[in-house]
């Protein structure tokens, strides 16, 4: 999701380099605004390294819809987050004045709200900030309590900013409501496998693991205790209940067929390799020729097993395939999605050089038994929230089919 993070001018505003840095390991998108105050405590250049964005500084910057630019970005923030929020910035919101890209901002969005009050105590139990604070409470605003304790003014009390591991957690409970995926035990794959040749060499493909990765944080914040099974990947993978890191397709099908058991949804995101080399050499094969030969065996095909495996008895858990393609991609991933008893399977054309394989962004395809709808290029992230929805309506429309 994205996350428009107001940065105001306080001493707390170095804690906001953290809360970006949390709410992206989370699988968030972060556009970060500062107050031309913030900029005195951190260099807009901190949060432009972290968050890979323009920092948004200056309501009228020139270019083209520059002054119009509040308005593109409140149509499409999730959530606006304001850490630290000043009483200045707070008597600005709640008495509806406009007078920077933040607040103008704040009055344009229809998007969530969080504010992380931070300021001397003095100030915080003050008439004036109290009714402020009412108010916009009384507008639905969220409020992250500050902390107690040493303040950078040297009293002591309530008004330090909160720590950003509490605001990143704020952030996520007020994003995910509970759903259909509440409490569901959800198992996702992720990653390539790499099968071996000898002790050096091995046949493998180039994903990186975030779409499987985007997909197992995007469930835990909707409420599922996620188990993730991860090949090789050189992308650290997100908090979820549990991590099963595994190799080769051989390792992928055990760990997979286990934790199908108990599963409410498996997601094959995972890029498993079709054929694995017959035999692995114990040592290094030393190059004697102009050619060698390799000989290949089909690997078991896990999302087929357990199709058939729910066919024949009736129940088990809801299945999610993917299918990456270069050409011909509807047709054969909709014969996949029949062949393999599937009840959606999300295709991607692999050759494009914009999205897929180890890149961020995606475009893809979403089959199931009531046609295919294709996504737009945008966020790993943002995909896997669009996958997930169409997951939760078909445990709502579904539940007796899906889990045990």
């Amino acid at each position: 999701m994205l996350i428009a993070l107001g940065v105001t001018g306080g001493i707390g505003a170095y804690k906001a380099v953290e809360v970006a840095r949390g709410l992206q390991k989370r699988g968030h998108e972060v556009v970060a605004i500062m107050t031309a105050t913030a900029t005195r405590f951190v260099g807009p250049i901190t949060f432009e390294a972290i968050t890979r964005r323009r920092v948004i500084t200056d309501q009228f910057e020139p270019g083209a819809n520059a002054d119009i630019e509040h308005i593109a970005l409140a149509s499409t923030i999730d959530l606006l987050l304001i850490a630290p929020a000043t009483a200045n910035i707070i008597g600005k919101l709640a008495n509806g004045i406009a007078d920077d890209f933040l607040s103008t901002l704040y009055t344009a969005t229809r998007a969530p709200v969080l504010l992380a009050p931070s300021m001397n105590t003095q100030m915080f139990s003050h008439e004036a900030i109290r009714h402020n604070l009412d108010t916009l409470a009384a507008r639905g605003v969220g409020f992250i309590e500050p902390g107690e304790g040493y303040l950078a003014c040297g009293w002591i009390g309530k008004g330090r900013l909160a720590e950003p591991e509490e605001i990143v957690a704020a952030v996520e409970a007020r994003l995910s409501p509970a759903g259909p995926l509440e409490s569901k035990r959800v198992v996702v794959t992720a990653g390539p496998t790499l099968e071996d040749i000898d002790p050096v060499r091995f046949v493998g493909n180039r994903s990186s693991g975030r779409m499987g990765f985007a997909l197992a944080s995007e469930a835990t914040k909707r409420g599922a205790r996620v188990t993730l099974i991860a090949g090789p990947t050189a992308v650290d993978p997100p908090a979820v209940a549990e991590v099963i890191r595994v190799r080769g397709a051989a390792e992928m099908h055990r760990a997979v067929l286990g934790q199908a058991e108990t599963a409410d949804v498996v997601i094959m995101a995972a890029a498993v390799a079709d054929y694995a080399p017959d035999q692995r050499a114990d040592q290094k094969i030393s190059k004697t020729g102009d050619t060698m030969t390799l000989v290949l065996k089909k690997t078991p095909g896990i999302l087929g097993e357990l199709g058939t495996r729910r066919l024949k008895l009736g129940r088990g858990p809801l299945l999610v395939g993917f299918a990456a393609e270069t050409e011909d991609l509807v047709a054969r991933a909709t014969e996949k999605l029949r062949k393999k008893h599937l009840d959606l399977i999300v295709a991607n054309d692999v050759s494009r050089k914009d999205s897929g394989f180890d890149a961020e962004v995606n475009t893809v395809t979403i089959i199931g038994g009531d046609g295919a709808e294709s996504l737009a290029l945008q966020s790993k992230s943002r995909v896997a929230a669009e996958i997930l929805d169409r997951v939760e309506r078909l445990l709502v429309k579904s539940p007796a089919n899906a889990g045990h």
